[in-house]
């Protein structure tokens, strides 16, 4: 697995990468996992299935609700996670990119609530959070505040 801090690439290509992970997280909190049940939501298609098994089989205690860097990144990790990633090689397309994964489920990305990780860890972890119903207070709380702002715009019709 490749260490994915952004500092090798230097100021301007740490900063572009940053903000290209910043869109994609953007994205998926705002367009998939606030906008749909989370339960019934397929991160790949096909692949989904396949990947929840082989992380629950590699990882069947891992809380995904909240994790910490050192579950993902730790040297003691890596050699767990490393098989586990590695089995996805050509399976699942750009399984070792960089991605940003959040730390709490319950809580949208940050600075503080951020790490980045392989594409394929991205998935095991929201795949997991999905089936488990972790990713449904967002959806809730989007649904809560939409209720909110209109009912108060029809108050104020």
């Amino acid at each position: 697995m490749a260490d994915f801090g952004l500092g090798s690439l230097g100021p301007a290509g740490s900063l572009a990468a940053a903000g290209a992970l910043s869109q994609s997280a953007e994205k998926y909190v705002n367009n998939l996992i606030s906008a749909v049940d989370t339960t019934c939501l397929k991160l790949t298609g096909k692949m989904d299935e396949e990947i929840y098994t082989e992380f629950r089989n590699y990882f069947p205690d891992m809380s995904v609700a909240a994790v910490t860097e050192d579950e993902l990144k730790s040297e003691e990790a890596k050699s767990k996670w490393r098989p586990f990633c590695n089995k996805f090689e050509g399976k699942v397309e750009d399984f070792n990119y960089g991605t940003l994964l959040r730390l709490r489920s319950d809580q949208d990305y940050s600075e503080e609530n951020s790490c980045i990780v392989p594409r394929i860890q991205f998935y095991a972890m929201e795949i997991a959070r999905n089936r488990e119903g972790h990713n449904l207070a967002v959806w809730k709380k989007t649904k809560e505040e939409k209720g909110t702002t209109e009912d108060t715009a029809q108050e104020q019709s």
